[in-house]
């Protein structure tokens, strides 16, 4: 698999294949770096660095796992020759640049089929390849804003909220997903594809009730916070400490009695106020008040306990410190140490998943061609003498 992706939402999908066990060659240009080897992300003394090296930036490092890297310069028509003969031997090709970047190189789908007729492209731009805002640019906040869910993220009283490396993540995942898909319809049919990934509409796809509640009823939901249209209470309570939080659901009269219990107030249960659903939802405020009045001098993880045990849906807020040190995960195993040339041992996040037959392929991100050798010598063939002339050309490094 040949992988021209960048940044966030290209990278992280090609290392879920390579983690498969695909081979993923990661093509760089010497003047087109990914912008993730600069991610000021800083493992090591210095607070503020002014100039990160090249293979040590973290972001890159944490989501280019398993993969091959190459350096070959897009501007030189020797170099798209070069890409154009390791496709003759790919079975798939992703990228994340702006629509018609690939076309305008010579690289484009229909230049790519002809040399085999059976690959698979996926191209994941913003608004996607096709209509009439195909040219516009944008990252994870643009797409948060144009695929609706922006609007609904947030509290009433608060403008619409984007978030970032989430949705770069999940359009990665549903990339990778399309490509899996693809090779699977490929086994069937011998059928090659282009695959036109828009991640504006990878947003849209995750706001399915909103759009379906308006489709239905005509209705345009708002931001609404942490609370839920009809359950009571239904929210996040703040505990003891800085910055802790716990996370608390109550769908039935019963399981309300069961707070009331637990928080010490049993006439909660048979107040007016609280009696049933639709009076806890009309009272929230104040049920909110009461609940956070016991939380507030409270341990975090013990509020959860006590929570847990008498029933009750109920779940700490954690933050990264909470995760990295979580026994759960790290009995299963969710982060991996991986063996840097230059920054040493460090753990990443792995695999999310788990197969019974399978370990999933980790080894640090490439440096910066790395693998020019065995993936010009020893895949396509090439002799020093061919090598050489490419250097001079400086079409590799």
């Amino acid at each position: 698999m040949l992988d021209f992706t960048w940044v966030w939402a290209g990278p992280y999908a090609t290392m879920l294949l390579a983690m498969l066990g695909a081979e993923v060659i990661k093509v760089e240009g010497p003047r087109a770096l990914d912008l993730g080897r600069r991610a000021i992300v800083w493992p090591l003394g210095e607070p503020e660095p002014l100039d990160i090296p090249i293979n040590q930036g973290m972001a890159f490092n944490a989501i280019n796992m398993s993969k091959l890297g190459v350096t070959i310069d897009l501007r030189k028509p020797q170099g798209v020759d070069l890409v154009k003969r390791l496709v003759s031997i790919s079975d798939v090709v992703m990228d994340n640049v702006r629509a018609g970047a690939m076309e305008r190189l010579g690289l484009g789908y229909e230049a790519l089929r002809e040399v085999n007729p059976g690959i698979i492209v996926l191209s994941s731009t913003g608004r996607g390849s096709q209509g009439p805002e195909r040219d516009y640019a944008g990252y994870a906040t643009i797409h948060c804003a144009i695929g609706g869910s922006a609007h609904i993220t947030g509290y009433p009283d608060q403008p619409p909220s984007t978030t970032t490396g989430d949705v770069d993540l999940m359009n990665a995942t549903a990339a990778a997903y399309a490509i899996v898909a693809a090779l699977y319809h490929r086994q069937q049919t011998g059928e090659g594809q282009f695959i036109d990934y828009s991640q504006c509409e990878g947003v849209t796809s995750l706001t399915g009730e909103v759009l379906l509640d308006y489709e239905m009823n005509g209705r345009s939901p708002d931001r609404k916070g942490n609370t839920d249209e009809l359950v009571a209470p239904h929210a996040v309570y703040q505990c003891w400490g800085v910055d802790r939080w716990v996370a608390l659901t109550v769908e039935t009269d019963e399981e309300f009695e069961a707070l009331a219990r637990v928080i010490g107030r049993p006439d909660l249960a048979v107040d007016p106020r609280f009696a049933d659903a639709t009076s806890r939802k009309r009272n929230e405020a104040e049920l909110d008040c009461l609940i956070s009045e016991w939380t507030r001098p409270r341990d975090r993880e013990q509020v959860v306990e006590v929570l847990c045990q008498a029933g009750l849906a109920a779940a700490p807020s954690r933050n990264a410190w909470d995760l990295f040190r979580d026994p759960h995960l790290r009995e299963r195993g969710a982060f991996v140490e991986v063996d840097h040339p230059e920054l040493g041992r460090r753990e990443f996040v792995g695999a999310p998943w788990r197969m019974s037959d399978y370990e999933p392929l980790v080894r640090h991100a490439p440096l910066f061609g790395e693998h020019n050798d065995y993936v010009f010598r020893e895949l396509l063939g090439l002799s020093e003498l061919d090598l050489a002339e490419l250097r001079r050309h400086q079409v590799i490094e």
